[in-house]
């Protein structure tokens, strides 16, 4: 008997342990959980999935049906919760983390320790690209972020390098509309003849490292729906040349960077003659308005005083003559046909 009480005592005791101290959980700020019943995710109702949500938009067609997941009920800040014994909870951080976009999580010891990723330009030139990439847990794809891969993280890396280094590889500069007048050293594939010179797609590269980084954005918004990670944003911010051509790239980076001064000064001068003959011809013109409109009001004037009397004008005339008479140091009269002059 006192056998068989201690059994049943010893099985309560484990049942409240087991089922009601270990089935108590709760869920911090930065975390969110997906619970599961006999090793089955608990689902929305409904049976939707990734494809019914926003975040498969940026899927090809082909890829749609590859990367096609439930959607699970997500456990939200806060507890605490209440799980059966036959239920698991799996917590995931979705904090933004950042890490350098040349580590790699199964080797850390390649790529340089993890600091520096190599990729081969389109005129075969290993070069090195510096950088780092900003992501985060999907909340609306924890299904592919806990059961869909076995190490997501790996695969959205694997994913970012091989992207990367495609563009890399078909890297092209855009062209210039205007070809004739160059400011940078970066469009030496159009001042330059020859577009195999060394070093011309690595400047190219430099030029256009802003279009490069919102190319790897574009081409990254569908890592919510293979993988469950968002990658915020990828920040490349170096790009480094062999060693044995870092001086011929210095080299024409000089000579551009000269012919582009040059082309500035010239510019500059030839915009400072024009603004200086404009200025000139506007002064010239002023002079002239300004000789013509005392002509043009002593005209309106004597219109209006011809048009006020038949005499009007004739006595105008003799007080002009009375005032010039009274400056005049000596006035010249013709009587007869002989001139005398006088003061």
């Amino acid at each position: 008997m006192p056998i068989l009480v201690g059994f049943v005592l010893g099985l309560v005791a484990w049942f409240v342990i087991r089922v009601l101290v270990m089935g108590v959980y709760t869920v911090d700020q930065n975390e969110r959980a997906v619970k599961t019943r006999f090793g089955r995710a608990v689902r929305v109702p409904g049976g939707k999935t990734t494809l019914d949500d926003p975040i498969s938009e940026f899927l090809r067609p082909e890829e749609k049906p590859r990367y096609t997941y439930p959607q699970v009920r997500v456990i939200q800040p806060g507890g605490p919760y209440f799980k059966l014994p036959w239920e698991k909870i799996y917590k995931v951080s979705i904090a933004t983390n950042t890490v350098n976009m040349a580590l790699d999580p199964e080797s850390p010891m390649a790529n340089d320790n993890g600091l520096r990723l190599e990729a081969v330009t389109k005129d075969q030139l290993n070069t090195g690209l510096t950088g780092q990439i900003r992501y985060r847990i999907s909340e609306s794809n924890l299904y592919a972020y806990i059961f869909g891969t076995k190490k997501p993280f790996v695969h959205v890396m694997a994913y970012f390098v091989s992207v990367l280094r495609q563009r890399i590889a078909n890297f092209e500069a855009k062209a210039d509309p205007n070809p004739d007048i160059k400011g940078d050293a970066g469009s030496a594939a159009t001042v330059l003849p020859s577009k195999e010179m060394t070093g011309i797609s690595i400047n190219d590269l430099r030029k256009n490292l802003r279009d490069l980084n919102e190319y790897m954005d574009q081409e990254c918004r569908s890592a919510p729906a293979r993988y469950g990670v968002i990658l915020d944003a990828s920040l490349i911010t170096g790009i480094d040349p062999p060693p044995d051509v870092e001086s011929a790239l210095a080299a024409i980076n000089t000579a551009h960077n000269q012919v582009s001064s040059d082309i500035s000064l010239a510019q500059a001068s030839a915009d400072q003659r024009v603004v200086q003959s404009k200025r000139a011809v506007e002064i010239e013109t002023l002079k002239a308005q300004a000789e013509v409109e005392p002509i043009k009001s002593l005209a309106a004037q004597l219109a209006q005083l011809h048009g006020a009397g038949p005499n009007v004008l004739g006595a105008y005339l003799r007080n002009v003559r009375l005032a010039l008479y009274d400056k005049a140091q000596q006035v010249f009269l013709q009587a007869g046909g002989l001139q005398t002059g006088g003061k």
